[in-house]
């Protein structure tokens, strides 16, 4: 309370400083031929107060006195000056030159810095053009081949993972990069990673759930961001900005299809031997048949500035299978249909006041392979599946999510924003193509299985000024945040979970038989994901009060220095503060270095704390029955696990920044620690606890981990005449080091054995490199990228076979490791502009149809590849409509 009553009278005394008053500015921008430029910037110099021109070129604007000075700008013209000297009115001509760098929102509470003029890293991904020169249909995968460090790969046979792709930041876990929309705080997904995936363990935001048609840039931050924004954040920051465009209505239909000519010798005694899937009913050439369509329109209110933005977006992909392993016949990316929509809102009100509001809804139907059940097993009944089944896990997932708020300027001029932004995940399983093994001929094929859901509300206010005046300039801002959250699980139909007797009646003592198959009783549940029950059942709440100062100090015009702080209050774990400095030393006009020091932290989800199940896992072919026990669980204490506290993290950054005529340049180097990374466990032998399983597995703060790596991102830009050549080269080199595994009394290599090591450190490549040349012309656009990832090695479930085997454990190593060498995956799509509204491009990704290296069934996701950066769809061709009009 101390800290909050001195952040409270600090931000008194300083809204008390000074006096405002406004003038308003109006005006129109054309350039040099007289035509209006749509779309430029016009700011208040040294300021966060800007508007961009309509389309007539026109603006109007509130600025702080009659002597301000404004500053233009756009892409493809030269900055400019503008002093306005008690005018009113001004007319501005615009000269082609350098491209701007990319205002910025992530970062720096400075609203009027670029990438290049940052403190710490930050990618800035234009998404009005990626759509059309791109033929992936998801955020994940757009990102993926865009942003050096961002990695995320398709998922097969991983349940719930299956259907929501996890992503990485610097090899980091999925929860431990933030999400913002419009630099508001995303709700994170309820599914927590728990079988066979990348980010084993972890929680994550899902992005594919926002319409790419909606997005107007994507800024990733690339720098621990804790004390500026609050738990999860360090990795980084990911800000999605939606589009805030009007007058026009835009569109796409996409339509595509992935190569089935997978290439390998596939061995004869596979499900597969053919190269081909047999779970499809002809001889097809190609599948993953996608559709997407989007609209978007945005529309004025008011003569003043004010906006709404609508997107709607239609996707329909069908399954990608691929050649398994004969226990594995539906092996391949999973099968979606989707329905998304999105409003961006903002109305003046009054002089100095806007209202906005922004959300949507997203709603997904998919559809995955489970692993494949032999026709000669207890968990079959023949006279259901003659020749065995493959279960299908399908899911609807809806995603909802509003944010409203207001912003207004204070007489005194400094500048507020209060929001408050709600948002809930809910993931329903319904398992199809299945069976009750332990009812047998009266069990039903599908059964409703449950889900869980997770829901995050977030109140927020903060107080932003830029002082001119002072030093060089300083930037200050108080902050506030108050966010509760609410996981829930709920059950489903008593047939998904239950073990039946002889006699068809649920099992519930020791008195009752389950059937036997082969003197071995049938199991129970849904086969394939087996459902939630009464006993799972959860609904857990928190809140957390957040308080927090960011300034940025211009102390000479060469030399920028950043510093935050933040204090949080768990109702569930306690406090933490976390401090970041920054800085920013121009050498010259072109040439600058900066670097950051910060800690940061993240608060275990509540997922983590209380998710719960029984469900069957696949180990080399064999099914075994495994307990995931909840962290405040009697069996998880027995055991030795902890009570979950939060990850505590320390991050460090040195880089240097080049703008020099049509060239830039980004390199920074970063060094990251985490201490008591929270990872899922390997299996527990729990079959002395008599709870009908073989193995246990626990969350727990497991492992200290190192990650340092280089990030690099190189552009030029060249005016060839009437055209335009763009050339980017970006890079990360990654390494990721297990410095301890906190594993206590129990043995090491079960609680988070080799296996899973491999596994952690194979969440980023070592190295990923993309050299992308776009040249474009008034009416033809050619785009060519091609994306390295460098080789890594996992391994396989060999490595639980008996030593003895193999002729000892390092043979047995060297056997169970699975090589993925280098690949490069090579894109390109050609556009070209029918009519002034009417663009047709086609293109391919991955066209030269290139694989992961082979690898043999025992693969962790039973196919012949692990899931890798590079996928295993291979080639994907597409042909893209897009209108404006």
């Amino acid at each position: 309370m101390k800290i909050m009553r001195k952040i409270l009278l600090l931000t008194l005394a300083v809204i008390s400083y000074t006096s405002w008053a406004q003038v308003s500015i109006s005006g129109k921008v054309t350039d040099d031929s007289g035509q209006e430029v749509v779309g430029a910037t016009v700011l208040e110099k040294g300021t966060s107060n800007g508007v961009i021109t309509d389309y007539e070129g026109k603006f109007s604007l509130q600025v702080s006195s009659s002597n301000a000075v404004l500053t233009f700008s756009f892409v493809g013209f030269k900055s400019q000056e503008v002093a306005v000297a008690g005018q009113t009115n001004l007319s501005v001509t615009m000269r082609e030159g350098l491209e701007l760098g990319a205002v910025t929102v992530v970062g720096s509470r400075n609203e009027n810095r670029t990438e290049l003029s940052t403190p710490v890293p930050v990618d800035v991904i234009d998404l009005a053009e990626i759509p059309s020169r791109n033929g992936q249909i998801e955020i994940n995968q757009i990102l993926q081949y865009a942003a050096p460090s961002f990695n995320s790969s398709k998922q097969s046979g991983s349940d719930g993972a299956d259907h929501i792709d996890p992503a990485t930041l610097r090899g980091l876990g999925p929860d431990q990069t933030l999400v913002l929309i419009n630099g508001k705080r995303r709700h994170q997904s309820s599914l927590i990673n728990v079988f066979g995936t990348r980010g084993r363990g972890n929680t994550g935001t899902d992005l594919n759930a926002i319409p790419v048609a909606s997005i107007k840039r994507i800024e990733i931050l690339r720098d621990g961001a804790s004390a500026q924004y609050g738990s999860d954040a360090i990795a980084g920051v990911i800000n999605i900005v939606l589009k805030d465009n009007t007058g026009d209505i835009s569109g796409n239909v996409t339509y595509g299809a992935y190569s089935t000519a997978a290439k390998g010798t596939f061995d004869p005694g596979t499900a597969n031997a053919d190269g081909k899937n047999r779970l499809y009913d002809d001889d097809r050439s190609f599948d993953g048949n996608t559709v997407r369509a989007s609209l978007n329109y945005g529309l004025d209110i008011g003569d003043d500035g004010g906006f709404v933005n609508f997107t709607t977006e239609f996707v329909n992909k069908e399954k990608v299978l691929r050649p398994g392993a004969s226990f594995r016949q539906g092996y391949g990316e999973a099968g979606i249909q989707g329905f998304n929509f999105m409003v961006n809102a903002s109305v003046p009100v009054g002089d100095k006041t806007e209202f906005y509001a922004f959300g949507g809804r997203n709603f997904r139907n998919t559809d995955a392979y489970a692993f494949s059940r032999d026709a000669e097993s207890g968990r079959n009944v023949s006279s259901i599946y003659p020749n065995g089944f493959t279960p299908r896990i399908t899911s609807i997932i809806s995603d909802a999510s509003v944010s409203t708020g207001f912003k207004q300027i204070l007489p005194n001029g400094w500048k507020m924003d209060v929001n408050n932004s709600f948002g809930k995940n809910d993931f329903h399983y319904y398992i199809k193509n299945t069976v009750n093994a332990s009812l047998e001929e009266a069990s039903p094929t599908d059964f409703d299985a449950g889900g869980h859901s997770l829901a995050m509300n977030v109140t927020s206010a903060t107080l932003t000024k830029y002082y001119d005046g002072f030093l060089s300039g300083t930037n200050l801002a108080f902050g506030m945040e108050y966010r509760t959250e609410t996981f829930g699980i709920f059950s489903g139909e008593e047939g998904s979970y239950a073990t039946y007797d002889t006699l068809g009646l649920a099992i519930t003592g020791p008195d009752q038989q389950a059937p036997e198959y082969d003197g071995e009783p049938r199991p129970g549940g849904s086969q394939g994901f087996p459902g939630y029950s009464p006993a799972n059942e959860v609904l857990r709440s928190r809140s957390n009060l957040a308080l927090y100062v960011d300034t940025e100090f211009n102390i000479t015009e060469q030399f920028l220095l950043g510093a935050a702080v933040r204090y949080e209050n768990y109702s569930d774990f306690g406090e933490t503060f976390n401090y970041k400095l920054a800085s920013r030393l121009e050498l010259t006009d072109n040439l600058a270095l900066r670097g950051s020091l910060s800690s940061g932290f993240r608060a275990p989800s509540l997922a983590q704390i209380y998710y719960n199940l029984r469900f069957t896992n696949f180990i080399g072919g064999e099914a075994l029955e495994v307990l995931l026990a909840p962290n405040n669980s009697p069996v998880t204490r027995g055991f030795g696990i902890e009570q979950l506290k939060q990850e505590t993290a320390k991050n460090a950054s040195l880089g240097v920044t080049l703008g020099a005529g049509n060239f830039t340049a980004t390199v920074d180097g970063y060094y990251i620690t985490v201490k008591d990374r929270i990872v899922l466990t390997d299996y527990f032998d729990a079959s002395s606890l008599n709870i009908n399983v073989v193995d246990a597995q626990f969350f727990a703060n497991g492992l200290d981990t190192k990650t340092t790596g280089v990030d690099m991102v190189l552009n030029y830009r060249a005016q060839l005449g009437a055209n335009r050549l763009n050339v980017a080269l970006t890079g990360n080199i990654n390494d990721i080091s297990i410095e301890k595994i906190n594993n206590g009394n129990l043995d090491a290599d079960v609680f988070f054995g080799p296996r899973e090591q491999y596994f952690l450190k194979a969440s980023a490549p070592p190295s990923k490199f993309g050299l992308n040349i776009g040249y474009f012309t008034d009416r033809f656009d050619v785009s060519l990228a091609f994306t390295r990832f460098s080789e890594i090695t996992v391994l396989d479930w060999q490595i639980y076979e008996d030593d003895a085997d193999y002729g000892g454990y390092q043979n047995k190593l060297n056997a169970s490791k699975d090589v993925y060498e280098a690949g490069v995956v090579t894109d390109l799509s050609v556009s070209f502009q029918v009519t002034d509204g009417l663009t047709l491009s086609l293109g391919g990704n991955n066209i030269f149809n290139v694989y992961p290296s082979q690898q043999d069934d025992w693969t962790d996701s039973g196919g012949y590849w692990d899931s890798v950066q590079m996928g295993v769809g291979g080639a994907y061709f597409f042909g893209r409509i897009g209108f404006t009009f």
